[in-house]
């Protein structure tokens, strides 16, 4: 090579990258999109993103293929996501261990903060204290006094350790003074599994997972997590109201991107998720598996996030939670 060329070709190199991006995003998107969710199948993650990828594809042009990557309260998955190229071409789903985990754990292999860019939120999930029908409780406050009657003889399942409904539970059992035994699994749908077959006797299900089990009576709800009921489960009153005051605890998904996405990507992106979530049958078949779908501004779910690490932060120190 020419020594000037030889110069200049790391120059030449920069500039061409940086033209890259808006280049990029201009015929976005051009192959398939993969949509990481960091749970098992059939969770109400899952469940949701599901419903949504078939939209997505005839919005975008292009297949959007929803893949599962469960391990260590969804830190897995979104460390994939964190070290994927920044081009729209590989989606993370953050839930409420995103706002947990870095209080929960020692080291993350990623910053929450710096290394994702939010996209929107998705929806926001409403979990069910649950218990299966063997056990002899059939209002929160019985699953209360036998729990202080018989410490650690209550088994209660979770989608993994820092889950939604790990979180959950630490904060009702800290709440109420009594102690239950953990028991994680590898994904909201193996927890599901476990307290319908009986192998756990209570579970915060999100509804989506749960509400079929339900309705046949395979399992009993006593309460829900949020502040206010679900019109999918209108006669279960809330765990605050059910005796528990000022309990609350939500499950919600939302789509994140890699820092260093371009702008253009993640409008277009935000663009189709808004438009797929504002269809009537998807939003009434997420309502039906009791969930609230948003579809908000990049900007709001910044906030939302922020919030959220907030929030988990305080909590997870006061329960006392610790991972690693």
């Amino acid at each position: 090579m020419n020594p000037t060329l030889r110069r200049s070709f790391p120059a030449l190199l920069c500039l061409a990258c940086i033209g890259a991006g808006p280049a990029a995003a201009q015929g976005y998107p051009v192959k398939p999109i993969r949509i990481i969710v960091p749970y098992a199948p059939g969770g109400s993650t899952d469940v949701v993103f599901r419903l949504l990828a078939p939209k997505l594809t005839e919005d975008l042009g292009q297949s959007v293929l929803v893949e599962n990557r469960p391990g260590a309260a969804s830190t897995v998955g979104l460390e994939l996501v964190a070290k994927s190229a920044p081009d729209g071409y590989t989606v993370g789903v953050a839930n409420i261990a995103y706002g947990a985990n870095p209080t929960l754990y020692k080291k993350l292999p990623f910053d929450s903060q710096k290394d994702f860019l939010p996209v929107s939120l998705v929806s926001i999930v409403t979990m069910v204290l649950s218990v299966h029908p063997s056990v002899p409780a059939r209002s929160v406050k019985q699953l209360i006094a036998l729990a202080k009657a018989k410490p650690d003889s209550l088994v209660y399942g979770s989608a993994g350790n820092g889950s939604a409904n790990h979180l959950a539970t630490a904060r009702f059992a800290h709440m109420t003074g009594t102690t239950l035994l953990h028991v994680p699994y590898k994904g909201g749908g193996p927890a599901v599994v476990s307290i319908v077959s009986g192998e756990t006797a209570v579970l915060f299900a999100t509804i989506p997972s749960a509400i079929q089990y339900f309705r046949n009576g395979r399992l009993i709800p006593l309460g829900v997590s949020r502040a206010r009921r679900n019109p999918a489960l209108p006669d279960i009153p809330t765990v605050a109201e059910a005796g528990v005051p000022g309990y609350e605890a939500i499950e919600w998904n939302g789509m994140v991107v890699p820092a260093g996405t371009p702008a253009a990507v993640i409008d277009r992106l935000h663009r189709s998720a808004v438009k797929a979530l504002a269809i009537p049958d998807i939003r009434e078949r997420i309502i039906g598996l009791g969930a609230e779908p948003v579809g908000n501004s990049p900007k709001e779910f910044g906030a939302f996030l922020k919030n959220e690490l907030a929030v988990w932060g305080k909590v997870v120190k006061e329960v006392g939670m610790r991972i690693d």
